[in-house]
């Protein structure tokens, strides 16, 4: 049994913890909990758990349903907010049955891509910016609690208490926070964490996301990560800043170029350029995403980058003076309510295929995209991401990077069950078609 694994049960024995929970995702990006007494965590660290992998969606068929749920004892953390039992956590990888690792599991995606990148000689850091809503209910009339707009600190935020509350609950289970602000839409926040690996920050976001929700529960309103709540304002992304080391050493950055930008960067930035709209499917993955790529308000909807142009889909921000490990590409498209292993494993899969195979960046255009005329943006190069679900998954079935990336398993998958989502969409009538045709027609 590993160190790590020994100070996991040494600590639950300590604390007095009486429930662990091992937690996994599935191919959507919920995330699926087993609660198991400290009595059978020695067993789980030495067989894994076992569990009906059919009743998970992507998972398994039925006649294949047997699953193991090893959990990464790296992972432990209490959770904050159980404290008359006291309760802690685990991420888990799946396997079948015969010990070899599930081709399903988001999890182990990303483990698969982040290996692609180590082979190349790299290690892949990310930081989010994670917007979400506050509403005084889940009702299918959002009522927001303030009036509040970008960096307010005055009585219009009466959700800053719930931000501290958040952050001390994130800090609890080891997530570093870099800061956290009232966003520009009434009710909308954003918490920013520390960057880290990648895995470690996928199951960030995915414990982030659950926290933020948990701590609203217990203040008595809701919490959403819906991509597009509110018709007339901004919608909620989740603007991920990204960046490639070789050891120690960013290789992202390179002295005495403009912005510090290092040939591998500009590489890794044109494989995601070229790759945008494929990719778009698994970063903004629902009906409702696309809402928020819409022209009007802050979400690019354009493919075009840009050192200083928060228009660009992918930006590069300023380095700060005398911290070259800075140097990083923010990619803006993506939002907070997608599986962040699966968008990291595509993001990082474009990146990885642009320095491989020598991709040459396109110019930057500097200029407010949005505000371009056709024929300007068609001059730059500057192509729109998919409109619909429905674009973005045609787009997505013809990729052969992202069925890579994805593996066959969770592409096939992932392809059959939102398509199925757009053609419930197809046959719903909208209260907008209701008020604007029925009195006419």
């Amino acid at each position: 049994m590993s160190k790590q694994a020994e100070y996991v049960l040494r600590t639950v024995e300590e604390r007095g913890i009486r429930f662990v929970r091992l937690w996994f995702t599935d191919v959507q990006g919920f995330l699926k909990s087993v609660s198991i007494s400290p009595t059978e965590l020695e067993v789980a660290f030495e067989e894994g758990m076992t569990f009906d992998g059919s009743s998970i969606d992507g998972y398994a068929r039925v006649q294949e349903a047997d699953m193991l749920a090893q959990p990464d004892p790296s992972t432990f953390a209490v959770l904050p907010w159980r404290t008359e039992q006291q309760a802690a956590r685990m991420f888990c990888d799946i396997y079948t049955p015969d010990g070899e690792p599930f081709s399903g599991d988001p999890r182990i995606v990303l483990k698969r891509n982040l290996e692609r990148a180590s082979e190349m000689g790299y290690t892949f850091y990310a930081a989010p910016e994670l917007e979400f809503f506050y509403f005084e209910d889940a009702g299918p009339n959002p009522q927001v609690l303030d009036r509040g707009g970008y960096f307010d600190l005055t009585p219009l935020d009466v959700a800053q208490e719930y931000r501290r509350k958040t952050i001390n609950a994130l800090e609890q289970l080891g997530i570093p926070i870099e800061h956290s602000h009232h966003e520009v839409a009434p009710s909308q926040h954003e918490i920013i964490a520390r960057y880290t690996d990648a895995l470690t920050m996928a199951d960030n976001i995915m414990t982030s996301r659950l926290t933020v929700k948990e701590v609203a529960l217990q203040s008595g309103i809701y919490a959403t990560f819906m991509p597009k709540p509110l018709e007339d304002y901004d919608g909620s992304g989740m603007h991920l800043h990204v960046s490639l080391f070789e050891g120690d050493v960013n290789a992202f950055h390179e002295p005495g170029t403009q912005g510090g930008l290092s040939k591998v960067g500009q590489a890794f930035i044109a494989g995601l350029l070229r790759h945008a709209a494929e990719l778009t499917a698994v970063t903004n993955q629902w009906v409702n995403s696309y809402k928020r790529l819409v022209a009007g308000f802050d979400a690019p909807i354009y493919i075009s980058w840009a050192r200083n142009n928060q228009s660009s889909l992918v930006r590069v921000p300023s380095v700060k003076k005398g911290k070259p490990s800075s140097v990083r590409v923010e990619y803006r498209a993506a939002d907070a309510a997608c599986n962040p292993y699966l968008a990291l494993s595509v993001i990082l899969a474009a990146g990885l295929t642009g320095i491989r195979e020598g991709y040459e960046l396109p110019p930057e255009v500097a200029a407010d995209v949005k505000r371009l005329t056709a024929a300007e943006r068609a001059a730059a190069g500057a192509k729109r991401l998919p409109e619909t679900l429905s674009e973005a998954l045609d787009l997505l079935e013809q990729s052969d990077l992202v069925a890579e990336a994805l593996g066959e398993h969770v592409f096939d998958w992932f392809l059959r069950n939102k398509r199925a989502e757009w053609e419930r969409y197809q046959h719903h009538v909208s209260h907008f078609e209701l008020d604007t045709y029925l009195p006419i027609l």
